[in-house]
């Protein structure tokens, strides 16, 4: 009898859990002195909450009976200087993240517990309690679907008032700390996967949907910063400047791919909207002044700005996207074609109404075009109805009354024939990507005239029937042999440009060459043997220096990066060596240092193996898949100088003189060591030799410093 009456009883019971219950009942206020009691209160009711969903339904129906979630909203009101909201956000998002049963899920999100508990007045001035309070949202987010997301909401007439959940999440959008922010995009981008035509129309009308165009502006801000930071960089180039270049050009593209995954979310209306505010806020503004179209208020570099639009284009690549970005590139030239929709060559008239005239002709003959998109609709395309209002309404053309000259360098044009090479670079890569997009109209990509991928025969023919309407030639085929030559005085200058910068042009110079029959002149050709032969002169010369013995496996590695780099494709190229060409130095040749010797090396043998690559491909038309062995084989005789197998850790070598020292090893204790000297000429080694048990005169190399510089006396 008295054992029955002291048995325990069992903690994941209904019994255990209606006495945590009237325990928690009992609870008036929460200060210090209960805080912990309430706590732990709290974790054991959600313990046999989670423990009954899969087990025991009998506690969830306490659970329900008891009207728990509303006893968690009172713990939260009688709570005194906010001491127990972060555990109970933490311990609700445990039992909604755990819960499996759909029945279980329905009645939480039921009577506006949720809700209540969503906007309770919580006090986030410092302390951890955002982080909670975040996480507790996502979790919310990730158990959303088509039936409980009408328990979140509050409708009026069929319309959606109030989304608490979104609302407050939307708050947190723009918090400075990088996981908190994540964890917003992720509870929004739960919500707009689930969402129905109610909610959609809430998110995507104002003033809610300004939490996009913000975003757009957000956007731009870091584009302006990173602004200031190519600037900066350009007067002062150091590690930690390039370092940071790098990092605010991660943060733009994290950003540009939270944009993306918007649009994908399948929704017309969002994806819409999400484009249109690119468009609105961040591509014509930046496009437009250089463009030469209009000015804005925007004041941004043209290299950032060439930089922005192209990573913009890689990351989103939406038909609207690509296509409203060609045609504001294509838009100078049509307006001072002379085969253009409007004659106005003989008055001299090209003001801004003529935009609507063009884009109205553009869009007939692009739909002429594709056969699919005529049959599909004949009502006015959105993109061109939403570029011939935002024009019309926010920007004045400026005039493009020109002499001749300045009418073949007009737009785009006055970016590539610029002074700058750079120019010259991030302009083409910007060409490159729009060219391989896959979204971008035929006759678009007609007019730009690089034809880069593959294109119906039908298509075509339509494309360049369509392209003798509007210009009398491609943009950028017309002008081709200007942009090789360019190219080629990049590859060829002295003092040489950067690697980077030649290795770029040789990847534009390789695509533009594979897409057009001619090759080039003798002149060019010419041009480009110097230049082959003296990228051979600069590795002989690195023979005699200090990185000589490196050199065979510097080639070996080197050329795999030098392949891939001439075959990529433009949707997967970075185009952040735009923005760090002009921070970057060409190595002195009388700079003696060790590091800048193997960097110099380096470079040297990156030039090398760049003008075999093209060598091969002007004169063949393919790539070479392996140059190594040909490269043993040539007037370099590599071999006769450098020791293919250079020395390296674990190498038995018999060598004579060698001086004794004792070095202390945290795990084998003080051991006898030799150094030993290796020196040939003005380059050598220094080699820690550990002496063979067995064997007097033998050594086993155990770790090897490289010596430069050196003034050896005979």
């Amino acid at each position: 009898m008295w054992r029955s009456f002291w048995r325990s009883i069992d903690r994941f019971s209904v019994q255990h859990f209606k006495y945590l219950v009237n325990e928690l009942q009992e609870i008036k206020v929460v200060n210090m002195m209960n805080r912990e009691f309430v706590v732990e209160l709290l974790k054991s009711i959600v313990e046999l909450v989670t423990y009954s969903d899969q087990h025991d339904p009998s506690i969830f129906e306490s659970f329900m009976e008891y009207q728990i979630l509303a006893e968690f909203l009172r713990i939260l009101k009688i709570s005194r200087n906010s001491i127990i909201e972060a555990p109970l956000l933490h311990y609700l998002s445990i039992m909604i993240q755990n819960l499996a049963s759909e029945h279980a899920i329905y009645y939480c999100f039921s009577n506006d517990y949720i809700n209540n508990i969503i906007l309770h007045q919580y006090k986030f001035d410092g302390g951890d309690l955002v982080p909670y309070y975040v996480s507790f949202l996502r979790t919310v987010s990730g158990k959303l679907n088509r039936d409980t997301l009408c328990l979140l909401v509050k409708v009026q007439e069929d319309t959606v008032v109030s989304f608490p959940l979104y609302n407050e999440a939307l708050k947190f959008a723009c918090h400075e700390e990088k996981m908190i922010q994540t964890a917003v995009r992720a509870v929004i981008l739960n919500i707009y996967n689930v969402s129905d035509e109610m909610v959609y129309k809430f998110i995507t009308t104002p003033p809610v949907s300004e939490y996009f165009s913000d975003l757009v502006l957000n956007l731009r801000g870091k584009c302006l910063h990173l602004d200031a930071l190519v600037h900066a960089t350009k007067d002062a180039s150091t590690h930690e400047m390039r370092k940071k270049l790098l990092l605010e050009s991660d943060k733009f593209v994290d950003d540009l791919y939270y944009c993306k995954d918007i649009i994908l979310v399948g929704e017309s209306c969002l994806g819409r909207l999400m484009i249109r505010n690119l468009l609105s806020l961040l591509v014509l503004p930046i496009l437009l002044p250089l463009l030469q179209i209009s000015e804005t208020e925007i004041q941004i570099s043209a290299i950032t700005a060439l930089y922005v639009v192209c990573r913009l284009l890689q990351v989103v690549d939406s038909k609207e996207l690509v296509n409203s970005v060609a045609f504001i590139i294509l838009f100078p030239h049509l307006v001072l074609s002379r085969r253009g929709p409007i004659e106005r060559e003989r008055t001299g008239d090209t003001s801004p109404s003529s935009f609507d005239d063009y884009l109205s002709e553009m869009e007939k003959l692009s739909s002429s075009s594709s056969e699919s998109e005529a049959a599909e609709d004949n009502n006015k395309n959105p993109l061109f109805r939403h570029l011939s209002q935002y024009f019309s309404s926010s920007f004045q053309c400026v005039s493009y009354v020109m002499d001749d000259i300045k009418r073949q360098r007009a737009g785009i044009l006055s970016l590539i024939f610029s002074e700058s090479q750079n120019l010259l670079l991030a302009s083409m890569m910007l060409l490159l990507v729009l060219s391989e997009s896959k979204e971008l109209d035929s006759l678009f990509s007609s007019m730009l005239g690089l034809p880069l991928k593959k294109t119906g025969g039908t298509q075509m023919m339509a494309s360049e029937m369509s392209l003798s309407q509007m210009v009398e030639a491609p943009i950028i085929a017309c002008h081709m042999p200007q942009i090789l030559h360019g190219l080629l005085k990049i590859i060829t200058s002295q003092p040489p440009c950067s690697v980077i910068a030649q290795w770029n042009a040789g990847w534009i110079l390789q695509k533009l060459l594979s897409c057009q029959e001619k090759n080039l002149t003798d002149h060019e050709l010419d041009l480009f043997n110097v230049s082959y032969e003296r990228s051979c002169e600069r590795l002989h010369k690195e023979i005699n220096n200090f990185w000589f013995d490196f050199i065979p496996v510097t080639l070996k590695n080197e050329w795999e990066n030098c392949r891939k780099a001439l075959t990529e494709s433009s949707e997967l190229k970075d185009p952040f060596f735009t923005l760090g060409l002009s921070s970057q130095n060409h190595t002195p040749d009388e700079d003696m240092t060790s590091s800048l010797a193997w960097e110099r090396m380096v470079n040297v043998v990156k030039v090398f193996l760049l003008h075999n690559q093209l060598k091969a491909f002007i004169s063949k038309g393919v790539p070479l898949e392996n140059p190594l062995p040909h490269l043993e084989n040539s007037s370099m005789s590599l071999s006769r100088r450098v020791d293919a197998s250079p020395t390296t850790s674990g190498t038995n070598l018999h060598l004579g003189t060698r001086v004794p020292c004792k070095i202390a090893f945290s795990k084998s204790g003080v051991q006898e060591i030799y150094m030993v000297p290796v020196v040939n000429g003005i380059s050598g080694k220094l080699l820690l030799t550990e002496e063979l048990p067995l064997y007097t005169h033998q050594r086993v190399v155990i770790a090897i410093a490289p010596l430069a510089g050196l003034n050896v006396s005979p």
